[in-house]
């Protein structure tokens, strides 16, 4: 056996208010920093904070000194974001700038208590204390450490955002099982024989992008827009993030009886690797196979299965019990080998 560790970002609602003069002094510091980070091409946290730290201190005098240390942080974080974008081509703007209403905490600015769904935020007058409405999903985290958070500042009000880490057991395994993500459909394999867990998420995704291309035809009143749009996004996020929960458990529960670490495919560069239609591409981008793979990996280590991550080279084209050349039967959706006789579906 050996430890992993887990992290995982919980959001809680506060019940009160925290005041917009502190959203807007330390939006307008991250700026001052993206702006300078900018002009002299800093990306290391330490070089910004030993060149804007003190200064900013003289400026805000009654702001605790961890929000500009926080904000120094989140600057070099956005810069070097606004950096591989710009680098990519897929941004226009000529400099990184914060536009939401969001404060990065550090252990310093505020303390969380699970016990009493308390929590007691620094500001520039005293320590706030508020109420945190919860539900059952944050039960599990009264054992975990507790590390960064976020204040969002949101229409319905203001929301804490809390990562929590816990160190888990992983067991030694004997087997392992594959698992293959694609638009429609998981598919798994294991020493037992193949399933396939249909997610439809191809469909579901299309038909929500017409959806949506339909509403910024019809409607002209860019706020009445913009709330139907977030209004169909939400939707479409819940329906696929509850099949992608169910199908997760699963695969866990199978793991779990057959003693088996999770095999994923690294398919991290497939979106930019991949020379692609302009449909492809839009199907491709809204694809969203690494947030699964991210859901199965947490839930996995939870129960203390083994995840690991292979090159994805290959394995669609050869045998898995010879490693001869895989032929295919398009009509049938099958992979036939001539040397072993093996016929499987090509997922």
């Amino acid at each position: 056996m050996f430890s992993d560790v887990i992290k995982l970002t919980a959001r809680f609602k506060l019940d009160g208010e925290v005041d917009e003069g502190l959203f807007e002094t330390y939006r307008s510091i991250v700026n001052e920093l993206l702006d300078y980070a900018h002009s002299k091409g800093i990306t290391s946290f330490k070089r910004l904070k030993s060149e804007r730290y003190y200064e900013l201190r003289e400026k805000y005098p009654k702001l605790p000194s961890h929000y500009i240390y926080t904000a120094c942080q989140m600057a070099c974080s956005i810069y070097k974001s606004f950096r591989k974008i710009k680098g990519r081509g897929k941004i226009k703007t000529d400099g990184p700038m914060l536009k939401k209403n969001v404060i990065m905490l550090d252990d310093h600015l505020f303390r969380i208590d699970l016990e009493n769904w308390l929590v007691r935020i620094s500001t520039p007058n005293r320590r706030l204390e508020f109420k945190l409405l919860h539900g059952r999903y944050h039960e599990r985290f009264r054992d975990w450490e507790v590390g960064q958070a976020w204040l969002v500042k949101r229409a319905d009000g203001i929301y804490l955002n809390a990562v929590f880490s816990k160190n888990v057991e992983i067991r030694s395994c004997r087997d392992a099982i594959g698992v293959d993500v694609n638009e429609n459909n998981i598919t798994i394999a294991t020493n037992r024989g193949f399933l396939i867990f249909k997610t439809r998420e191809r469909i579901i995704r299309t038909a929500y992008f017409l959806k949506r291309r339909k509403i910024q035809s019809k409607i002209k009143c860019k706020r009445v827009k913009a709330k139907v749009l977030a209004k169909y996004r939400g939707r479409e996020r819940n329906r696929v993030l509850d099949i992608y929960h169910k199908v997760a458990n699963e695969i866990v529960k199978i793991a779990l009886k057959t003693n088996s670490a999770i095999a994923l495919e690294n398919l991290k560069e497939i979106q930019t690797k991949i020379k692609y239609s302009r449909e492809l591409n839009g199907r491709l981008h809204r694809w969203s196979f690494r947030k699964f793979q991210k859901i199965l990996e947490y839930k996995a280590k939870l129960k203390g299965v083994k995840v690991i991550y292979v090159n994805p080279y290959k394995t669609s084209s050869l045998c898995p019990i010879c490693g001869k050349k895989l032929s295919t039967n398009a009509q049938y959706r099958t992979m036939k080998c001539k040397k072993c006789g093996l016929i499987t579906d090509r997922d």
